[in-house]
């Protein structure tokens, strides 16, 4: 399905305080430069990129680029819940899309591979104030998803508390890098993800901008992880391979045309 090529919201974000320790919810309010840059949207030129390819099928220069599909429109065949052999029962395949219906049993919905270093397209939809993330590198010795894997947040900003937050915003790095812009669009619509992630370097892109961009392991980072909740549970972000992970946040969200390459040295 082609993806109309649009004029993404970009607004820039000021950067949040390091020593916030986040929870799940996040409700620290922004500061006056950021609620007025809410308030006051800047546009930029067709940040939105096109897909040339059928819904949930490759384009050609990702078949030439190595990528696979991970979603073939009709099973949730390759993908299983955390610690468990199954996809939980409120993940289900509608309209051509993995949908968290809510309705059964929950939980996080992994990829049965595993990635170490790799490229990850998908598309991302929430209905009003919802909720979700994409997890990576997902360790399931620990207790809970969250416990190893760092997440991009999925969420509608003006909808849901944590939109307060830039730290917690759509696209961030949750709970510890903010973007750079705000380039989400309104709930209802679909949201195009890229997701790098090379050894440590790890680069959030949304809609076609790149909003984050960050290294793994370096001094800064661990600082950041030490303020943070985080820094409860050791094995946070220390994995150098693991699964890609879907999040039950309990709200209704959608994802498609998820595809993902290896990056090999």
């Amino acid at each position: 399905m082609m993806i109309p090529t649009r004029r993404a919201l970009v607004i820039v974000l000021a950067s949040a305080p390091l020593a916030c320790s986040p929870s799940e919810s996040a409700d620290t309010s922004p500061g006056d430069e950021q609620q007025a840059a809410a308030e006051s949207p800047r546009w930029s030129e067709d940040a939105a990129p096109a897909d040339e390819a059928p819904l949930n099928a490759l384009t050609d220069e990702e078949r030439t680029a190595g990528f696979e599909l991970l979603f073939d429109s009709e099973t949730l065949a390759g993908w299983r819940g955390f610690q468990r052999d199954s996809p939980p029962l409120a993940w289900i395949v509608e309209d051509g899309t993995i949908h968290f219906s809510g309705s059964g049993d929950g939980g996080d919905l992994l990829t049965e591979a595993s990635y170490g270093d790799f490229e990850l397209r998908l598309q991302w939809r929430v209905d009003a104030g919802g909720n979700s993330g994409i997890f990576f590198r997902i360790d399931e010795k620990p207790d809970r998803t969250f416990e190893s894997a760092p997440e991009m947040q999925v969420l509608d900003n003006q909808g849901h508390p944590d939109g307060r937050n830039a730290l917690t915003s759509a696209g961030a790095n949750y709970g510890l890098h903010a973007p750079t812009a705000n380039a989400v669009y309104p709930a209802g619509e679909w949201n195009y993800v890229r997701l790098v992630v090379q050894g440590a370097h790890v680069e959030h892109w949304l809609n076609g901008v790149k909003i984050v961009e960050y290294e793994l392991w370096t001094p800064e980072w661990e600082e950041l992880v030490s303020q943070t909740k985080f820094a409860e549970w050791p094995p946070y972000g220390r994995a150098t391979a693991g699964h890609i992970g879907l999040q039950d946040h309990g709200d209704p969200v959608w994802y498609r045309n998820i595809r993902i390459r290896r990056i090999e040295d």
